[in-house]
């Protein structure tokens, strides 16, 4: 729920059932009927929240990218060593709920959407906020690694360039994990973390 939405507002619930549906069995598998279906309102009611599918699916994108620059900021708060810095901001990438886990799969498997502009002023609205913070994402993760390439522990590159590199192997996790496979985040943390110290170190 958001501020703006009211103690009676259904925003919340539908935002939860899409995470649910387009994360399990996907974006373009998903009828917007059985949204409403799940969240026991009829299917015009979702048009009061959302004007479309997409809308909302872009909403979802939008919110994970805006959490991931939080976590981002409040997971290197106070630490001064980068090299200690850049591992909290991995940790913190890659800690998440099975909900959490299925938000950032929808956002990786669409990332598409936010090259191309939308004819709906709310879509557009919605993509060009997440491109914005795609890239303010993209400029946090460089000036951290320009910081330790400063302190020289980190080798001397394009600093956008490996913050990319960085994102590109944490976010890749979100296309292929499933809760209770083959390996837990904790253990991914560590591959993810010591694969990434390799490429800023190179």
């Amino acid at each position: 729920m958001t501020l703006r939405d009211g103690p009676r507002s259904k925003r919340g619930l539908i935002l939860t059932a899409a995470i649910e549906r387009f994360g399990e069995v996907g974006f373009e598998h998903t009828k917007w009927a059985s949204i409403a279906d799940e969240v026991g309102i009829g299917q015009t009611a979702l048009y009061h929240y959302f004007e479309s599918k997409a809308h909302c699916l872009l909403t979802i994108m939008r919110l994970e990218l805006a959490q991931s620059l939080e976590r981002f900021t409040t997971a290197i708060e106070g630490i001064d060593d980068p090299v200690e810095a850049l591992s909290a901001a991995i940790t913190s990438a890659l800690e998440a709920t099975p909900r959490d886990a299925l938000q950032r799969r929808i956002l990786q498997s669409h990332m598409d959407l936010l090259a191309t502009p939308r004819q709906s002023e709310k879509e557009e609205a919605e993509r060009q906020t997440s491109r914005a913070l795609v890239n303010s994402i993209e400029e946090a993760w460089s000036l951290l690694i320009a910081k330790g390439m400063g302190a020289g522990a980190f080798a001397d590159a394009d600093a956008r360039l490996m913050a990319r590199l960085v994102l590109g192997l944490v976010v890749s996790v979100w296309r292929w994990y499933r809760p209770g496979g083959d390996m837990t985040l904790d253990q991914l943390n560590r591959h993810v973390r010591d694969a990434t110290l390799r490429i800023v170190r190179a």
